[in-house]
């Protein structure tokens, strides 16, 4: 089971929910420095608080990147994802001159695939000998 403190609450419910997801650029192209990669988590974080989530975890590589995001419930990866890529891509655009180049015929950075895995918690092996083990009256 996870950590007390780790344990969030809403409305009628009480959660635990973690995303893993990786964000690849345009044909894998070698585009970002550190600098970018700094600058990303900033946005990421912004927008992730926008959604009411909390970027736990971010790192990069030239090509892509990774997140862990607590998020709530209510939050829909999908639209997660579409606001993470599509305002990342248009500041980073803005503030960054040198990344023009990469934003191929229909102005995108990203690839428009992603991956997103849960994370965190217990194995299903363990859920689901935990929910096998109840003691269902006869």
């Amino acid at each position: 089971m996870p950590d007390m403190e780790n344990i969030r609450t809403g409305r009628h419910c009480t959660f635990v929910m973690h995303v893993h997801l990786v964000f690849v650029t345009k044909f894998r192209h070698k585009v970002f420095g550190d600098v970018h990669l700094r600058r990303m988590e900033e946005i990421m974080r912004a927008v992730c608080t926008d959604f009411e989530c909390e970027l736990v975890e971010f790192n990069g590589e030239d090509n892509h990147v990774h997140l862990q995001v607590n998020f709530p419930p209510k939050v829909a990866v999908t639209k997660l994802v579409n606001s993470l890529k599509g305002v990342s891509s248009r500041r980073l655009r803005q503030e960054f001159d040198d990344l023009t180049p990469h934003y191929w015929r229909a102005n995108k950075l990203w690839a428009g695939s992603y991956f997103a895995g849960t994370a965190g918690g217990a194995p299903l092996s363990t859920v689901k000998q935990y929910i096998e083990q109840q003691n269902r009256p006869a």
